[in-house]
């Protein structure tokens, strides 16, 4: 058996022991480990991991995750994220479907402080979801609401989902996450227009809440939540500025949250403590999982896979706007059925040869990919955001409702893909004026 073949039963035994719910960074890592010893020897497998771990987790990049963590998790447990909710509401309650609005507005902000959908989904969820409720809104839009916008964490910097791409691809995390930027709110507003002419079209969808607001009562919510858009925008333009890595970034942004959180009284040794150990906690799993992804990309590098796909592409002669609608069908797919971050890590090393044969311009694929994998925590029937507004909401909504919630949003998605594809400049043109990289 030649290590070509090898190398696809390997990819193939990876995909079963995935679809049998094997945890991703064991199947990754297992398989890959096997294939070496097949395609090479033993020596040299025990070898690679022995040394990959180190290699891996001594990367400069790879630190901004656990600083964007650990700013996360101080800017949640210190109640600066709590006031998001209802500063949306008070200037946004007039629209139709104003409070699901507010939502998404205040998923967009929370995303920027955490950089993570997940931790975005079940912390908007428990906020806006008794509130929508408890107005008569739609089950199916107060549910879907909150699943769909809680993936704008994917996009909007600071994401961790960029950085471990920039990693993979060699390509600059600073740029990246910028680029991350304008789709992220393209996706907000496409959101925005959507639930307001959902609202318009059927009003029992979304009762108007009575609410008698001044100018001084939108004033006096601002001032409960300014440090938080300034903490963002700290973080994000020093980046852009290229004054700071984003691993300088991450952690000075971890330094305000700190110092924020003291002087509004929020802060303590409890909380701090509480916050290290949950975004240490989140940095090994994701490491454990991007080691196994470093194991498949030797193994495969070995077996000849990645030479193979270039030329067969090659061969095929495919524009580089087919290739993508090719990626985009299959991520499409496989996220109906694998985690979206291994569903990343596991076609990384199969793609990127392809790409890179035909020289496209990997900033713009990695906002296609991590758009593609934010998709993926919709789609039915592993949605894992759904799954997280599910147990938010407990038996008071079916599932089946939320799935049908989150359809409105995947038509949006299926637009915005296209802009996004066929016109590159809303990835690229931030990054393009970044005075570093």
């Amino acid at each position: 058996m030649d290590s070509l073949t090898i190398g696809f039963m390997g990819i193939g035994a990876i995909l079963v022991l995935l679809a049998a719910r094997v945890p991703i960074a064991f199947a990754l890592g297992s398989v890959s480990f096997v294939g070496i010893i097949i395609v090479r020897n033993e020596r040299a497998a025990f070898a690679m991991v022995g040394s990959l771990p180190h290699e891996f987790t001594s990367s400069w990049e790879l630190s901004a995750i656990p600083m964007f963590l650990l700013m996360g998790a101080i800017a949640y447990k210190t109640g600066l994220t709590s006031s998001l909710y209802a500063a949306a509401r008070v200037w946004l309650n007039a629209l139709p479907g104003g409070l699901a609005v507010a939502t998404n507005f205040t998923a967009a902000g929370f995303a920027a402080a955490s950089g993570s959908s997940v931790a975005t989904s079940a912390a908007v969820g428990r906020l806006a979801i008794p509130e929508m409720l408890r107005f008569g809104y739609d089950k199916s839009l107060a549910t879907g609401t909150v699943a769909a916008s809680g993936t704008l964490g994917a996009l909007i910097p600071p994401s961790i989902a960029f950085v471990i791409y920039g990693f993979f691809t060699e390509q600059s995390v600073g740029r990246l996450l910028i680029a991350g930027l304008i789709p992220g709110l393209l996706t907000a507003g496409a959101y925005t227009i959507m639930i307001v002419g959902r609202c318009i079209v059927w009003p029992e969808l979304a009762p108007k809440v009575q609410m008698t607001v001044t100018w001084a009562d939108r004033i006096r919510v601002l001032r409960d939540i300014w440090p938080l858009p300034l903490l963002v925008l700290g973080v994000v333009g020093s980046i852009y500025a290229g004054v700071a890595t984003p691993t300088e970034a991450g952690a000075l942004g971890a330094l305000f949250a700190i110092v924020i959180g003291w002087a509004q009284g929020r802060a303590s040794w409890d909380v701090l403590k509480s916050s290290v150990m949950d975004a240490l906690r989140t940095t090994s799993s994701l490491f454990f999982l991007a080691i196994g992804a470093v194991l498949l990309t030797r193994f495969l590098a070995m077996a000849g896979v990645p030479s193979y796909i270039a030329n067969l592409v090659a061969s095929y002669d495919l524009g580089e706007i087919q290739l993508v609608i090719a990626l985009a069908v299959i991520y499409l797919i496989l996220g109906m059925f694998l985690d979206p971050l291994g569903i990343m890590l596991l076609t990384l090393p199969v793609f990127l040869p392809a790409f890179d044969a035909m020289n496209v311009n990997l900033i713009w694929i990695g906002v296609i990919v991590v758009k593609m994998i934010e998709i993926g925590l919709l789609t039915p029937p592993v949605g894992l955001n759904v799954y997280i507004v599910k147990n938010v909401v407990g038996d008071a909504v079916p599932l089946s409702t939320i799935f049908k919630g989150v359809g409105w949003f995947l038509v949006c998605e299926f637009f915005i893909m296209w802009l996004l594809i066929y016109n590159q400049g809303l990835s690229l043109w931030l990054p393009s004026l970044m005075m570093d990289g």
